[in-house]
């Protein structure tokens, strides 16, 4: 059987002004795109254990500074090592050629024309607010975006940035992210 890559993104609680340690602030919300389906899933908190499920068969996770922030949210909900996960995160390969980080909004301004729809402290503060559909909303449109970027790589071997002159060209080689049929050799969670 294919395995298929997830786009993964997690919104919190909190915010690092409160918490310096990600396994702190708490989930509100997550939201994958599954390619075995093309079908987006939203989790809140109370039923993020479904979630791990969709990351164990992935052949990959993708998404968008997820080694050090999204993933490191997520291991304290999971009772096994996220850090066994088969992963691509697109801001690491964006710093690795470019020497520096660039915001997922000034990227895919660039590559797609399009805009985030909000940011992750106004997501804090929707979930504040009891406003979860909005939330659920903002996050799988950042699900969206990623997922429309790494297609984008994938199917031009390129994406863009912008610079002060004009935008310039990232080449990329994505395709084995999305053809790579193997499976994660996670360990499942346990089933208790």
């Amino acid at each position: 059987m294919k395995n298929f890559p997830v786009v993964l993104d997690v919104e919190t609680k909190y915010s690092f002004r409160e918490f310096s340690d990600p396994k702190k602030l708490e989930i509100s919300v997550a939201v994958i795109f599954d390619y075995a389906s093309a079908k987006t899933f939203s989790f809140e908190e109370k039923e993020i254990n479904k979630i791990f499920s969709f990351l164990e068969k992935a052949s990959y996770i993708i998404g968008f500074n997820i080694k050090s922030f999204d993933l490191e949210v997520l291991q304290a909900y999971y009772p096994g090592n996220l850090n066994h996960f088969k992963t691509f995160d697109i801001l690491e390969d964006i710093k690795e050629k470019v020497g520096r980080r660039i915001a997922l909004n000034e990227i895919v301004l660039a590559t797609l024309n399009k805009k985030k729809s909000g940011s992750g402290l106004e997501a804090i503060n929707l979930y504040k607010e009891g406003k979860i559909d909005q939330l659920k909303k903002y996050c799988t449109d950042d699900v969206m975006l990623t997922k429309e970027l790494f297609d984008f790589g994938v199917k031009y071997n390129e994406i863009y940035y912008p610079t002060p002159n004009g935008k310039l060209a990232i080449k990329v080689n994505w395709k084995k992210y999305l053809e790579d049929n193997s499976k994660n050799d996670t360990p499942l969670t346990l089933p208790f």
